[in-house]
């Protein structure tokens, strides 16, 4: 599929550029209550990483917005970044078009985030490009519509996450390594949040209780059983570190402070399975693209 660049794109900063929808990983997840429309109260401590997809927005001369790379398997206007596109639009009555091609590296149904991650680029980056001029809370407002997890991407910090994780808090994380297997398998999060077994009523707790070391995944138990991936997943990894579950999964994770043990476990663990070295960030990578630019 071709785009035409116009005068606009030529002129303006920011088209035709690569902007980064960085990863995320939850370092904690409790669920203390379900509310009446089905949805989870949580508590959680969102992360984000330095892997990304990357997301190039190509301006175009109609009020048309398309990819130029469609995922296989998913109609147009069902990705998150068409419908965050066509939400910015109807929201403001913009009537610009955009062209966007996505450079796809993090797994789909991993627990990272990625389609979370390329809506919330997709809104930060179109409001600047389009002059539209919403401020972030509105742009976090939007997100919570495409889902959960896009706010605390707009939000562009480490936080600290309560209600069905759309209420936010900064909160400042040591930057440490991350080593993430995938396993070959697909998480249903409708599936593990409807699960009779899944725990519902944990306590609440303040941040100074996971600081201390409360970092529990209420969601753990119920993957491992139902997933024989991610089960053995937390084996082979829990040889190396800690592993601990993001979200529902797929992924799981261990924490390294020295990065020599991490690359060391990602060159055992690459011989069999899906692995990233990432590093943990309290800042997102968007907004250091925003500040360099």
């Amino acid at each position: 599929m071709g785009f035409i660049v116009t005068d606009r794109e030529v002129m303006a900063t920011g088209w035709g550029e690569k902007w980064p929808a960085p990863a995320k990983i939850n370092l904690m997840l409790r669920i203390t209550g379900r509310r009446p429309n089905g949805y989870h109260n949580l508590q959680t401590v969102f992360q984000l990483l330095d892997i990304c997809d990357w997301l190039t927005f190509h301006s175009v001369d109609d009020e048309k917005v398309s990819l130029i790379n469609p995922i296989p398997g998913v109609p147009q206007q069902d990705d998150l970044t068409v419908r965050a596109a066509n939400l910015l639009k109807k929201h403001t009555g913009c009537n610009l078009g955009v062209c966007i091609e996505i450079e796809k590296n993090l797994p789909m149904g991993g627990g990272l985030g990625g389609g979370s991650s390329d809506a919330a680029t997709t809104l930060v980056v179109l409001n600047r490009l389009w002059g539209l001029g919403l401020s972030k809370a509105e742009l976090m407002r939007l997100g919570l519509q495409l889902g959960a997890d896009v706010p605390v991407f707009v939000f562009g910090c480490s936080a600290w996450a309560e209600g069905v994780g759309e209420e936010l808090q900064s909160i400042t994380l040591a930057e440490q390594w991350i080593v993430i297997i995938k396993p070959d398998c697909h998480v249903n999060t409708k599936e593990i949040f409807s699960a009779k077994e899944l725990t519902r009523d944990s306590k609440s707790i303040k941040i100074t209780d996971f600081i201390a070391g409360e970092e529990s995944n209420d969601c753990t138990q119920v993957v491992c059983e139902l997933y024989e991936p991610v089960r053995r997943a937390f084996d082979v990894l829990s040889l190396y570190g800690k592993a601990r579950l993001t979200g529902t999964g797929a992924c799981v994770f261990a924490v390294f402070s020295c990065k020599e043990e991490a690359e060391i476990a990602c060159q055992n663990l690459k011989k069999e399975w899906r692995v990233y070295l990432a590093k943990g960030l309290n800042q997102s990578l968007l907004y250091k693209k925003f500040e360099q630019g």
